[in-house]
C-alpha cells in the first residue's frame, strides 16, 4: 500500500530541517570576529603618549628662570596644535613663539625679564595616535628675570622654530598605523571572495 504524503506544514517542517547551514555566513563570522579582535588589539598597541619628565621639574625650586621649557614624552608627539602657558602668579604668560618638538621633546622658549616666584605650566600636544593630551604642573623660581641662549642674537628676534615644527609634522604622519588599515582592508577583500564563493556554490546545487 502507497505512503500516503505528509501534509503541506509537515513537509515544509522537514525541508527547513534538512536544509544545511550556509557557508558563506559562518565565513564571515569568522572574519568579522577576526576583525574584532584586531581592532581591539590594535586600539591596545597605540595607547595615548605619556609626559615622562620635564624641565624644570614639577615642584622644583629653581634659581632662575630658563631661557626654555621642555617636556618629554614617551613617543614623538605631532607638532600640529602643541601649545604650553606659562603662567607667573599674575597671570601672565611668558611664553614666547609656538612650540618646536625634536624627536620626543617639545621645547618652550620663554621670554626674558620674568619675575621671581611661582609658575604654573599648561600644556596639550597631539598624541602620536592622533589623539590630545594635556596636563599641568608648577614649579617656583627664586630670582627674576631669564638667561638670553648663547645662540640667540641681542639685536632682534630669531626664528628658530621652522626646522623643528617640520620634523615634528613629517613624524606625525609617519606615526600613522598604516600596517592596521591595510590589515583591515585584506580581512574585508577576503571576507567578500568567501561569500562570493560560498554563494556560487549553492546557485549550482
Amino acid at each position: 500500500m502507497a505512503a500516503l504524503p505528509l501534509p503541506l506544514a509537515q513537509r515544509t517542517s522537514t525541508t527547513r530541517r534538512r536544509r544545511p547551514a550556509r557557508p558563506g555566513v559562518a565565513v564571515l563570522t569568522a572574519v568579522l570576529l577576526a576583525l574584532a579582535m584586531l581592532l581591539g588589539a590594535g586600539g591596545a598597541a597605540n595607547a595615548h603618549d605619556a609626559l615622562t619628565g620635564t624641565n624644570p621639574a614639577e615642584g622644583a625650586e629653581i634659581e632662575v628662570l630658563p631661557p626654555s621649557l621642555e617636556l618629554t614624552f614617551t613617543n614623538v608627539p605631532s607638532g600640529i596644535g602643541a601649545q604650553v602657558q606659562v603662567l607667573d602668579e599674575s597671570g601672565a604668560d611668558w611664553a614666547d613663539g609656538p612650540v618646536g618638538i625634536v624627536d620626543r621633546t617639545a621645547t618652550q622658549p620663554l621670554r626674558v625679564g620674568a619675575p621671581a616666584g611661582e609658575y604654573t605650566v599648561n600644556w596639550r600636544v597631539v598624541s602620536s595616535d592622533s589623539h590630545p593630551i594635556e596636563g599641568t604642573f608648577a614649579f617656583t623660581t627664586l630670582q627674576g628675570s631669564t638667561t638670553v641662549p648663547d645662540s640667540v642674537s641681542t639685536a632682534g628676534p630669531v626664528d628658530t622654530q621652522e626646522a623643528p615644527s617640520s620634523e615634528t609634522q613629517a613624524a606625525g604622519v609617519s606615526d600613522f598605523p598604516w600596517s592596521i588599515v591595510l590589515m583591515i582592508a585584506a580581512l574585508v577583500a577576503i571576507a567578500v571572495a568567501l561569500a562570493l564563493t560560498a554563494r556560487k556554490r549553492l546557485a549550482g546545487k
